[in-house]
C-alpha cells in the first residue's frame, strides 16, 4: 500500500475555520490519503466536499477526555454517521479503566460498536501515555472483544503521542485481524516508517503532506 494511505491527514484544533477545512479536504484529494479527521460539527461539510472522491471522513467522539456519558458517545457516533462519517475514532473511558472498571470500559465501547453502521468502521483511542503497559494489553484486549476495528494509540492532546514500543505492544495484543493506529508526534517520513514497521496499519497525523513529500525525495 502506498504511503499516503495509511494517513489520517487531521485537523481537531479547536480554532480551526471553515476554510482551514476546505483546505485540509483539498490537500487529502491532492495527496490521496485514507481520510481527513475532522471534529464533528464540520463531518456534514467535510463530506459534501470530499463527495465523488475516495477520501473517506473520519471523525472523533468522546474527545479529548474520554470522559462523557455512553449515551453521549452513542448519540454523537450516530449523528456523524448520519452527516457521512466513514470511521469513528472514539476514545475509551479512560477514568474507568485506570480504575480498574473493565465491565464499564467494554460496555462503553460496545454501546459505540452497535450504533456503527457497516461500512463505516470504529477505531477505540485508548491514549496510552495515560496507561501502564499492563493496562495497554487490557485495553487492546478489551476493544478487540467489543468488536473495535481498531486500537488508536492516542489523541495528540494529552502528555504524549505515539512510541514504537506501544505501538508494537498493540500489534502483538490484538493480532493480525484488526487495525493499529498509531497517532500523536508522527511529523515525519523516518517517523511514519517507524510506526509502519512497529505494526501499526494506519497513521494519525497532522504533517501528512511532510511525511510524504519526504518519503518521495526519498525515493
Amino acid at each position: 500500500m502506498r504511503l499516503a494511505k495509511y494517513i489520517d491527514h487531521t485537523l481537531l484544533k479547536a480554532d480551526a475555520t471553515q476554510e482551514m477545512i476546505e483546505k485540509l479536504c483539498q490537500e487529502a484529494i491532492d495527496y490521496d490519503f485514507m481520510s481527513v479527521c475532522v471534529n464533528p460539527v464540520w463531518v456534514k461539510y467535510a463530506s459534501k466536499l470530499l463527495d465523488g472522491t475516495d477520501v473517506k471522513v473520519c471523525t472523533v467522539i468522546g474527545f479529548p477526555l474520554g470522559a462523557n456519558a455512553t449515551e453521549t458517545k452513542v448519540f454523537e457516533t450516530k449523528q456523524a454517521i448520519a452527516d457521512g462519517a466513514h470511521e469513528i475514532d472514539m476514545v475509551m473511558n479512560i477514568g474507568a479503566a485506570k480504575s480498574g472498571d473493565w465491565d464499564r470500559v467494554k460496555h462503553d465501547i460496545q454501546a459505540v460498536v452497535e450504533v456503527t453502521e457497516r461500512p463505516a468502521i470504529l477505531k477505540v483511542i485508548l491514549e496510552t501515555s495515560l496507561l501502564t503497559t499492563d493496562e495497554i494489553v487490557h485495553a487492546s484486549k478489551i476493544s478487540k472483544e467489543a468488536g473495535a476495528d481498531y486500537v488508536k494509540t492516542s489523541t495528540g492532546f494529552s502528555t504524549a503521542g505515539a512510541t514504537v514500543e506501544n505501538v508494537k505492544l498493540m500489534r502483538e495484543t490484538v493480532g493480525n485481524n484488526m487495525g493499529v493506529k498509531a497517532s500523536g508526534g508522527i511529523s515525519s517520513y523516518e517517523d511514519a516508517q517507524t510506526m509502519i514497521e512497529a505494526g501499526a496499519s494506519r497513521l494519525g497525523a497532522s504533517k501528512g503532506i511532510q511525511i510524504v513529500s519526504q518519503a518521495n525525495e526519498a525515493k
